[in-house]
């Protein structure tokens, strides 16, 4: 099979594309926004392009049978919205034209009952976009995700580790199912050999539901052997705990905005049926936490060439 991945740069793709090159026989071609850049883990096929730009992506799609769609737009410039909304209908139209059979993307957590964030709303309207081609969309929705190069997870940690004392928005109390990004993986991989799973949306979790206090008291106890004092108050808004994060952490506060607009939202699986479809064994918040840090080297290179401006981030 031929299959193509976009956003190899970023958190997901670079390690899906890893398993892909030693866990299947597919033919991997990757999309990049420069090449010049971007060491091959293997035997790929590089094409350099933006699909922000149509007539300079398209060629990655020729003889492509299925397509990751990895690309989100949150960065540090203008409407991540309208550029998600642009990029995800011009790779809509290039799949369609040659005919790729499947699109299969990763999306985010939370329901359409609730008033969904910014970051989430724009998720579900690349979903719709790319559904309206002729191409298959299978959709997996995850929450955080639990790896070393994920933003959200190096501002749960770097708050967790930081900060001996934290005043706290409401937030901090919303229920969430992380996940660990080798889960994220194996769930992407396992639907590509499931042609059942075309068409369909799956939410994909961890096995432990926790609040974002739980995950900072179990991030900073694994890490530095105690827990911090989180204090919960209701005058933080959401531009103001992204300010705070800006200040404590090394997470731009142009992507920490939209990261702390979505933690308003419960994110937590409501629908397992991918879970009993698959063999996936869900990974512990714990294992995943001390698999993140034990594995850091390099990360803040990786994080600051996933979020500058036009790059491809989790």
């Amino acid at each position: 099979m031929n299959v193509l991945v976009t956003g190899a740069t970023g958190f997901v793709g670079r390690q899906l594309v890893d398993a892909m090159l030693t866990e299947t026989d597919h033919d991997v071609t990757v999309l990049v926004r420069d090449a010049t850049a971007y060491e091959p883990p293997g035997d790929v096929t590089v094409v350099e392009g933006n699909v922000l730009e149509p007539g300079g992506f398209e060629a990655s799609l020729e003889q492509i049978d299925v397509a990751y769609y990895l690309i989100h737009a949150m960065d540090a410039r203008g409407d991540f919205a309208e550029r998600d909304r642009r990029g995800a209908r011009n790779f809509a139209l290039a799949a369609n034209a040659v005919g790729v059979e499947r699109i299969i993307y990763l999306s985010g957590l939370g329901s359409d009952a609730d008033k969904l964030s910014s970051h989430l709303a724009s998720r579900r309207e690349v979903e719709s976009i790319l559904a309206m081609g002729d191409a298959e969309v299978t959709v997996l929705r995850a929450a955080v995700i639990i790896g070393d190069g994920s933003a959200s997870f190096r501002m749960i940690r770097q708050l967790a580790t930081r900060l001996p004392v934290m005043v706290t928005p409401q937030w901090i109390r919303t229920p969430c199912q992380p996940i660990a990004i080798d889960d994220v993986v194996a769930y992407s991989l396992a639907v590509l050999e499931r042609p059942e799973t075309a068409g369909e949306t799956y939410e994909i979790g961890g096995p432990d539901r926790l609040t974002y206090r739980e995950m900072l008291l179990q991030t900073a106890e694994i890490i530095t052997g105690r827990r911090p004092l989180i204090i919960p108050v209701p005058i933080l808004s959401p531009r103001l705990s992204a300010y705070w994060v800006g200040l404590v952490t090394d997470v731009p506060k142009e992507l920490a905005y939209p990261l702390i607009g979505g933690v308003r939202n419960p994110v937590i699986v409501t629908d397992d049926r991918l879970a009993r479809l698959v063999d996936v064994e869900p990974t512990p918040f714990e294992v995943a936490v001390r698999r993140a840090v034990s594995t850091e080297a390099g990360t803040d290179e990786r994080l600051e060439a996933v979020t500058r401006p036009g790059r491809d981030a989790e």
